[in-house]
């Protein structure tokens, strides 16, 4: 399995499937880094050389926030949402849906210990 920014990345699949497993990594950005260093989307991962591997490391790492740097980023957003008291950051921190979607039915999963729901009588 090649290990590119710490991740093993899977080594049967197609490269471009394959460097979607990196956080901040879609269809879309790997084949565009695919584009961008030369390399053929359908070769597997395996396929790749040290020296292939030392490129995207170093492609990855200056050019695109991923991995670590942006789950961290990810997370100062969400502490800034609860440490201004703003409607998205209460939502957060009750555990609550985040965007709008209903609460009636839907999320009773996120509000924590499962309740019951009785049967309507008619």
């Amino acid at each position: 399995m090649p290990r590119v920014i710490g991740i093993d990345i899977p080594d049967n699949k197609r490269l471009e499937v394959s460097l979607t497993y990196i956080f901040g990594v879609g269809r879309e950005l790997s084949n565009q880094i695919i584009d961008k260093l030369g390399f053929d989307k359908n070769m597997r991962a395996r396929e790749l050389t040290e020296d292939q591997i030392a490129k995207l490391n170093a492609l990855l790492s200056t050019d695109y926030v991923v991995e670590g740097d942006l789950r961290r980023q990810v997370q100062n957003n969400i502490k800034r949402l609860i440490g201004i008291h703003c409607y998205r950051g209460m939502r957060h921190r009750l555990g609550l849906p985040v965007r709008g979607q209903r609460t009636r039915t839907n999320s009773r999963t996120r509000k924590g210990k499962r309740k019951t729901v009785a049967n309507k009588k008619i």
